[in-house]
């Protein structure tokens, strides 16, 4: 089967190299050039530098003989569009967009994507795993009641790194569930301190979804 992945993060890399493995024909489009790179050393010749959402890196990707077109870029808009032009100018029969921001599944669906992955819904179903069953709170049942599911990369200068979690000044409607270190899930603790390249995926109110940048610029610290 021939898989064209657009975006080589961390969730299209690994994608590629579980695909690779199962003895599917990949190709990555990504234009970031180190990322590419990475790619290339690693996981062979399979990375083309790009733009995904333009036609010229689909064309050289031969997307219209692409089986799937996996669209996987931090970015829903992008995503979007992605998927629209391998369907419509390609006629790939099958594609599926990573959902970064869950609200936007329905939209997503409405516009005729076959597949959607929420990387949210995805990241809460492992905590649900890791938390014991009578302390567990099932996360995906708050948004509902008006919560927010907020990922976002911990900036290499943030005045928050290498400080303990329970050193933070953290409002009782922010919760931070989860924090992924060099593809390694990790279950927070008091003890545990945020490092430069960290993904964290918080959970608090809509109202307050600016919580998680404020905690990365520093003003969530606990002041002597």
């Amino acid at each position: 089967m021939y898989i064209i992945i657009i975006g080589g993060g961390k969730v299209g890399y690994y994608l590629t190299e579980h695909l690779l493995k199962a003895g599917n024909e990949v190709v990555v489009i990504e234009k970031n050039p180190k990322k590419v790179q990475i790619i290339i050393n690693e996981l062979g010749g399979v990375a083309i530098q790009g733009d995904g959402s333009d036609a010229g890196p689909m064309l050289e990707a031969g997307m219209n003989r692409a089986d799937i077109v996996v669209a996987a870029t931090g970015d829903d808009e992008d995503n979007l569009i992605i998927c629209q032009m391998a369907k419509k100018k390609f006629n790939v029969k099958r594609t599926i967009a990573r959902i970064n921001n869950p609200k936007n599944e329905h939209i997503f669906s409405v516009l005729g994507i076959d597949s959607t992955v929420s990387y949210v819904d995805a990241l809460v179903a492992q905590i649900e795993r890791e938390i014991p069953a009578h302390s567990l709170i099932h996360l995906l049942t708050l948004r509902d009641v008006g919560a927010a599911f907020i990922e976002k990369q911990v900036p290499e200068d943030s005045p928050v790194i290498g400080i303990p979690m329970n050193e933070l000044s953290i409002p009782q409607q922010f919760l931070i569930a989860l924090v992924i270190r060099e593809g390694q899930a990790i279950i927070p603790k008091g003890t545990t301190k945020l490092l430069g390249g960290d993904e964290v995926v918080a959970v608090t109110t809509l109202e307050q979804e600016d919580l998680l940048e404020r905690l990365f610029r520093g003003e969530l610290i606990r002041r002597q």
